[in-house]
């Protein structure tokens, strides 16, 4: 039986999941969580397979989750599940410890398929993601100025392009005011730009919100 946590902060996205999944009759959904905290408490007390994780979250965001599961060398299996389009968000994912990333728009079926996938040891991506990861390793000089940021430096992208004050994201990301203004200096000076509403406007334009 493969053992699946969700996490994403969304009650009725948890109910699908574990619906679509309930098809299975090798799955089972053993806990849910919606938030960096509570998946951390989760996953302490009980026994997990696949991970089913959401990227934006209140707070401390998926790639958060996954930085903590990779520092402890945890053999859970992390699949994403997320609204961002693969584009955008996949290869980072992989890049960042993901076992596999899916678009939560996709095919129920698929996401079955995925974690017993993700289960098996192996990686899983779909066709789309499959085509990406080919044409970087053929022209990898192509890649967009926010591939180059960090995980922290995009978090904070995105949140200052949702609006919030660097305050706000200071305390979502349980981190000093001052960290957060670095954040910000190194957002300007990475994607060439001078101030808020442009970066707003970046992220927009590049569809990373």
């Amino acid at each position: 039986m493969i053992r699946v946590v969700l996490c994403d902060d969304h009650a009725m996205v948890r109910r699908g999941i574990r619906e679509t999944l309930a098809d299975a009759v090798d799955i089972q959904v053993v806990a849910e969580s919606g938030n960096y905290a509570e998946v951390r408490e989760v996953l302490r007390s009980t026994p997990c397979d696949v991970l089913l994780l959401d990227l934006n979250m209140p707070g401390r965001g998926g790639l958060d989750v996954l930085a903590s599961l990779r520092e402890a060398n945890s053999p859970i299996r992390v699949l994403i599940v997320s609204m961002f389009a693969e584009d955008q968000y996949a290869i980072r994912c992989l890049r960042a410890g993901a076992h596999g990333y899916l678009n939560k728009a996709g095919d129920p079926a698929e996401l079955i398929a995925a974690v017993r996938t993700v289960a098996s040891g192996r990686k899983y991506v779909t066709r789309e993601v499959s085509e990406m990861l080919v044409e970087n390793l053929a022209s990898p000089s192509t890649e967009a100025l926010h591939d180059s940021l960090s995980e922290r430096e995009l978090q904070t992208l995105l949140k200052i392009a949702s609006g919030k004050r660097l305050s706000e994201i200071a305390e979502e990301l349980m981190l000093s005011p001052k960290t957060v203004s670095v954040y910000r200096s190194r957002l300007l000076e990475k994607l060439k730009l001078t101030n808020n509403a442009e970066l707003a406007v970046y992220a927009i334009r590049n569809e990373l919100v």
